[in-house]
């Protein structure tokens, strides 16, 4: 009904008439003085019905201001609100554009407090009034409520709620910034939220995508760290206020979360949080690695852990099986390594994040610790830890039956298997598939009394899919010990002579002339040839079973007998391309 930039608004003065006064701050009724005796008032009497708990700024002369108000006679009866119409007043203070009264009595005022004037008629619309709303001489009353003032000299003004202990990074123009906010008007009343919208609000600083406070009021900002922006209307959506939601002329006041932030041209960021002593090789494209991680956002939320799972990741490095981020940032890492990877999403996944956990634009970071890498080429690595002070003429070779002590552990220390927890040494005839591949090759070429540290990497070892208690792929280290050593025999020979064989064997071996040769007599002639030092069986195998095969190879139709015609040597077999065996 009455525009403000109007004379005719009931709280404006002619221009002629502007009056640059101050009041003095009081709470309470009497801030003005009434004349004796009950006679006319001299000043503005002030009421402060309510005065907010905190009061950053209060209002001063050439400030800019948005209050409601109700405005009433002596009587009541009202004249004018701007409840009536919806639209708060708008306006500077101090400069003559409102009634004298009504400039001093909002000197001083508080966002949201509120306050009753009385303004005298001289102070008013005089003995004058205004036609048709206010009479001559009338003392006016109002109640008011402040919502806004800024000033235009002001500037963005940030206060720090929460700031990490840690910043790694600062927001700086040009960066790609996520973060939450709350939304309000200077009185606290919301208009915007991101929490309700079930993610962030995911932006470029500095570009002209924001408004200009906010531009401002990022910069600095750590991640993790939360912000109180407070931003005047000349730096936010000015005259025009936003829709419905924000008005004309009104600071905002933002609460901010900043979640992450990055720049398209980051790359990986790498930390090492503990080196391992005596590092000796470190990762590159190709190798096979097993590793532990924690995956999380970076304000701190955990969208992942192989921990979780109580199972290490497992994968090739360098070859485009995991975002290209960790693909970077694996690489050079030592066995045992503890290391920090950040990871700007376009070298994760991207704009579009993946899962329900992995949101679009998402800075990654991954706490690794490397447990073990191979290489498909690697070959054991035999390490030797002492060796016997004597001089050793003979090792250990493919055949031979040796007896040796063991500790097996994973490369990070995890303890699997000893030998030491038995009553005694194991034994294995080297080259007869009894044990991986990799220990049998790091036992051959010892000698008696060796000590040796070997790493067996998984190809020689268990392979992909590991054994009990070894997981997939894993390295095995092997401190060994050779305890001793019998050289074997020939591969497919049970028993060999240590000299020229008897000329008639086969009588040798008929013990009771009867032209046959029994189980039992058999057993006595080897046995005997054993103990005399003839001959030797097969070592590492049970003596009577190995008997017991030698006799059912010469059996040849299996009736429980040898005969003269049955028997061969097995160098005579072999010249005849037959393969049993003596």
């Amino acid at each position: 009904m009455f525009p403000a930039r109007f004379p005719s608004h009931p709280f404006f003065w002619p221009p002629l008439l502007q009056m640059l006064l101050l009041l003095s701050h009081a709470v309470g009724r009497g801030l003005g003085r009434a004349s004796p005796a009950g006679g006319p008032l001299e000043d503005v009497v002030i009421e402060r019905y309510h005065i907010p708990r905190a009061c950053p700024r209060e209002v001063q002369m050439g400030d800019f201001v948005r209050y409601h108000y109700n405005g009433t006679f002596q009587d009541g009866k009202k004249f004018d609100s701007s409840y009536d119409r919806s639209t708060l007043a708008a306006i500077v203070v101090g400069v003559g554009r409102l009634i004298t009264g009504m400039d001093r009595g909002l000197m001083g005022m508080c966002v949201n407090e509120r306050r009753r004037l009385i303004v005298p008629p001289h102070l008013a619309y005089g003995s004058i009034g205004l036609a048709g709303l206010i009479p001559p001489d009338a003392t006016l009353y109002f109640d008011v409520v402040l919502l806004d003032v800024w000033n235009k000299a002001d500037t963005v003004q940030v206060s720090t709620l929460l700031r990490p202990p840690l910043c790694p990074r600062m927001v700086q123009d040009g960066d790609f910034v996520r973060y939450h906010y709350n939304g309000t008007l200077l009185d606290g009343t919301t208009f915007d939220t991101s929490y309700s919208k079930g993610g962030t609000y995911d932006t470029y600083v500095g570009s002209g995508w924001l408004i200009k406070g906010m531009d401002q009021g990022l910069l600095g900002t750590c991640p993790g760290e939360r912000r109180k922006i407070t931003i005047p209307p000349f730096l936010a959506y000015g005259e025009k206020g936003y829709g419905t939601v924000i008005p004309p002329q009104a600071s905002l006041v933002f609460h901010v979360l900043l979640i992450d932030l990055h720049n398209p041209k980051d790359m990986v960021q790498l930390e090492t949080l503990e080196l391992p002593p005596g590092c000796v090789r470190r990762a590159v494209a190709g190798d096979f690695m097993r590793y532990h991680y924690n995956g999380s956002l970076m304000d701190g939320t955990l969208f992942d852990s192989s921990y979780s799972r109580n199972h290490t990741y497992n994968t090739y490095v360098g070859q485009g099986y995991i975002i290209p981020g960790m693909d970077q940032g694996l690489q050079g890492v030592c066995m045992g390594e503890r290391r920090r990877i950040t990871i700007p999403p376009h070298l994760a996944y991207g704009e579009n994040g993946t899962g329900d956990k992995i949101p679009g634009s998402a800075v990654l970071i991954f706490d690794v610790h490397v447990i073990d890498f191979h290489n498909p080429a690697d070959p054991v690595e035999i390490k030797t830890l002492s060796r016997p002070p004597e001089t050793c003429n003979e090792t250990s070779k493919t055949g031979d039956f040796v007896r040796y002590h063991y500790n097996c552990s994973l490369l990070d220390g995890t303890r699997l298997f000893s030998s030491h927890d038995y009553e005694a040494p194991q034994e294995a005839t080297l080259g007869a598939k009894k044990v991986i591949e990799g220990l049998d090759t790091g036992l051959q070429g010892m000698c008696v009394g060796e000590r040796r540290q070997l790493v067996v990497p998984p190809h020689l070892a268990h392979g992909e899919s590991g054994a009990r208690g070894v997981p997939g792929s894993a390295v095995l280290l092997f401190e060994v010990e050779l305890v001793s050593r019998e050289e074997g025999l020939p591969e497919g020979y049970l028993f060999v002579w240590h000299e020229d064989p008897p000329a008639n064997l086969f009588e040798d071996l008929d013990l009771n002339k009867d032209g046959e040769v029994l189980p039992e007599e058999f057993s006595t002639f080897i046995k005997t040839q054993v103990s005399e030092g003839k001959g030797r069986l097969l070592p590492g195998q049970d003596s009577e079973k190995t008997i017991g095969d030698m006799f059912q190879n010469q059996d040849r139709n299996q009736d429980g007998k040898i005969t003269a015609e049955e028997l061969k040597l097995k160098s005579d077999e072999d010249q005849e391309l037959v393969h049993e065996e003596l």
